[in-house]
């Protein structure tokens, strides 16, 4: 996180915070789809972390404001449609970031605090290239390749075993190996070989791929494991999932067990004593970056200590062992052409550089984030100055960077070169879609068009996302035909996609299959899969409504709590009533604060004869009750007292991981208190109320880790 974000965020207030949470929620999961399951970012990754870094900043000062949809409880996106799907056994994970030497210190430090490690006791690590490319899970049973599957959105990932089997660093075969084992690392592609396939596909006419990452992702996405065939794929381990037999005691001797089994492992892996020797790593891999043959955005940093891990645990989406220390970004100074705006979904008006195309970190960019008619006046959203004040203007020479393959972010600009006649840019109070006045509701950094549904971006925007991957998914529905579907009029709202076969069918004047870039076969594919997904899961249905300030996490969660549309449905029109039972109940959900319920209420609201008559139309799941056969899944439990065998953090982190609740304070909701030695009046209050008190023997004898 900047300087810059560090002081806003100092400076904001609780009902301004929780503005700020809900804006960084809707923009890190657009940027998680495009990522993760599009294959086709548009926010670097520099900007990425920048703001999920903001996002855990805000959520530190602000515990109670956390939401259900929160970026920090989130990993990758839902997988993509066209492949069966795989449940990990053992979730794969993503990475905690560290973007200065001072990060890894703290890294370190509080692991040896979670720990209870004295300052004597030496604790190493490991250090590695992090390789920008495409996480995959190999299942192998008896030595042999069960399955292989991307990592998704870390509970479930797509099946590509074919496309795997055709990589020459995937053995499918294992001698000596443990009975059952997930070997855990990165499918990416060289340099050498990613320009190579892109001449091979210029000369065919054929598209060709950004960059490294984006043609490794694609290749091994193929439906058809032929043509993945043909593509250079290589594969980087380093990590494993479930296993029935440990391969060492330590990461370092771990990693050599999976060479020694016939997996590509990093030659650059290194064992640090010590945070000097990790920040020697760190700059030995940096200076080897650009001769490496392959692209890498950071080196990360595991606990060697198996043992230690297994302590540590996870967190939510990170592992507490871990970290990814990452590259500053690559910079570069070009011309602002012009500044476009474009209008989103939700009506949000964002402006866009475009840039005279210039090579940073060897890609050519030629367009750029602006974020907001603040971040052009060179401001931030309280009025503060940001790049000393300095505006942007079309005609400027201004500052471009990225860290990653996408979209980049305009830095500074240079006022010396600015022309004389250079204009301060205006931005629009009218939609440049519709003509509507676009307004910034107080406290919010957004301006947006008040013409909803008239609006034509909107309307387009709102059923893009209606079958996007998170949402209907629909299996030859995607952006390029729902244009062209609205624009002639075939559909203008969610519920006549399910009417398409039966107004453009067969026996009807106007069909489908005699429109361009259609033909029978094709038609009859797009209007089977719109009857497949005529059964939607709950949550992927309240998401798929386009309601403002309701993400994937949160319909999940809302999901979850309702259980089935009837309930859901009823509950948000009787919750109309501010003052009824119904909304009191929708804000006390946790991660539903009067924002979002607001916006839910209003969205059913304004949308009810059309989501009505959607929901008639389908068969809606119900939501699926997760089971866990621990003794404490689903309790309340509370911490009082001094622990003598484990830190309070490292007993918290332990409940959690099995389904429980941490709370702070004893009350009637609570299930259990483990007190220790010094406990004072949690354990008077959980006597009072009768709620059952025990000692750390008895709590870690009840957990299994006795």
């Amino acid at each position: 996180m900047t300087a810059q974000d560090e002081t806003e965020v100092a400076a904001l207030d609780a009902a301004t915070a929780e503005r700020e949470l809900k804006r960084l929620a809707e923009i890190l999961q657009r940027a998680n789809i495009a990522y993760h399951t599009d294959d086709a970012p548009d926010l670097s990754d520099a900007e990425f972390d920048r703001l999920r870094a903001r996002n855990l900043e805000i959520e530190a000062r602000f515990p109670h404001l956390k939401r259900a949809d929160s970026p920090s409880a989130q990993v990758g996106a839902a997988p993509a449609a066209g492949f069966r799907k795989i449940r990990h056994q053992k979730r794969m994970l993503s990475l905690a970031n560290a973007f200065s030497d001072e990060d890894v210190r703290e890294f370190v430090q509080g692991i040896r605090r979670f720990l209870n490690i004295r300052d004597t006791e030496e604790t190493a690590f490991t250090a590695e290239p992090k390789i920008d490319g495409l996480s995959l899970s190999l299942r192998y049973e008896a030595g042999q390749l069960r399955y292989a599957a991307t990592r998704g959105d870390g509970e479930t990932g797509e099946d590509v075993t074919a496309n795997a089997c055709t990589v020459d660093d995937i053995p499918q075969q294992l001698k000596n190996a443990p009975e059952i084992l997930e070997v855990r690392g990165e499918i990416y592609m060289a340099h050498a070989d990613f320009r190579a396939l892109n001449e091979k596909q210029g000369a065919r006419g054929e598209k060709t791929f950004a960059n490294p990452r984006n043609a490794a992702a694609g290749s091994l996405r193929q439906l058809d494991a032929e043509i993945t065939r043909t593509r250079p794929l290589r594969f980087f381990a380093y990590a494993w999932g479930e296993i029935s037999a440990p391969l060492a005691t330590t990461q370092t001797d771990a990693v050599a067990r999976l060479s020694q089994l016939g997996f590509q492992t990093n030659p650059l892996f290194r064992r640090c004593r010590t945070i000097e020797e990790m920040l020697a790593s760190y700059a030995e891999i940096a200076a080897q970056r650009a001769t490496l043959g392959y692209d890498i955005d950071g080196v990360v940093y595991k606990l060697d200590d198996l043992a230690l891990q297994d302590r540590l645990g996870l967190r939510s989406t990170t592992p507490r062992w871990a970290i990814a220390h990452k590259f500053p970004a690559e910079r570069a100074w070009t011309v602002l052409e012009g500044i476009d705006i474009q209008v989103g979904r939700t009506g949000a008006l964002s402006p866009v550089a475009r840039l005279t195309p210039v090579t940073v970190g060897g890609v050519v960019v030629s367009n750029a984030t602006l974020h907001n008619e603040d971040y052009i006046a060179g401001r931030d959203s309280r009025g503060q100055p940001i790049r000393e004040g300095r505006d942007i203007r079309v005609g400027d020479r201004v500052e471009v960077y990225r860290a990653g393959d996408v979209i980049p972010k305009i830095r500074d600009v240079d006022l010396a070169r600015r022309a004389s006649d250079a204009e301060p840019y205006v931005f629009p109070e009218t939609c440049p879609e519709c003509d509507s006045p676009a307004i910034r509701e107080p406290g919010d950094s957004v301006r947006r068009c008040t013409g909803g549904m008239i609006c034509p971006a909107q309307a387009v925007e709102r059923l893009k996302h209606f079958v996007s991957r998170a949402a209907f998914d629909i299996d030859g529905l995607g952006a390029k035909q729902i244009e062209a579907f609205w624009r002639d009029g075939w559909v203008s709202a969610p519920h006549e996609i399910f009417t398409l076969r039966e107004r453009f069918g067969p026996g009807q004047p106007r069909q489908l299959r005699n429109r361009d870039g259609w033909g029978e076969k094709s038609a009859q594919n797009l209007f089977d899969a719109i009857e497949d997904k005529r059964r939607i899961p709950l949550a992927r249905l309240i998401f798929a409504l386009g309601i403002r300030h309701v993400g994937e996490t949160s319909a999940a969660m809302l999901a979850a709590h309702y259980g089935d549309w009837e309930s859901f449905r009823a509950a948000m029109r009787a919750a109309a009533d501010p003052e009824s039972a119904a909304y009191a109940e929708l804000i006390s959900i946790d991660g539903v604060g009067p924002v979002m319920a607001r916006s839910l209420v209003a969205g059913f609201a304004a949308e009810a004869e059309e989501i009505d008559t959607l929901a008639a139309m389908l068969e809606i799941q119900p939501a699926e009750a997760r089971e866990s056969d621990s003794p404490i899944a689903g309790q309340t439990l509370v911490f009082t007292g001094t622990l003598e065998r484990m830190t309070r953090a490292e007993a918290k982190a332990r409940a959690e991981a099995l389904g429980a609740k941490v709370a702070g304070s004893v009350s009637a909701r609570t299930d259990l208190l483990i007190a220790g030695p010094g406990a004072g009046s949690k354990a008077k209050k959980a006597a009072e109320l009768g709620v059952k008190v025990i000692d750390e023997e008895d709590w870690l004898a009840l957990i299994g880790a006795a």
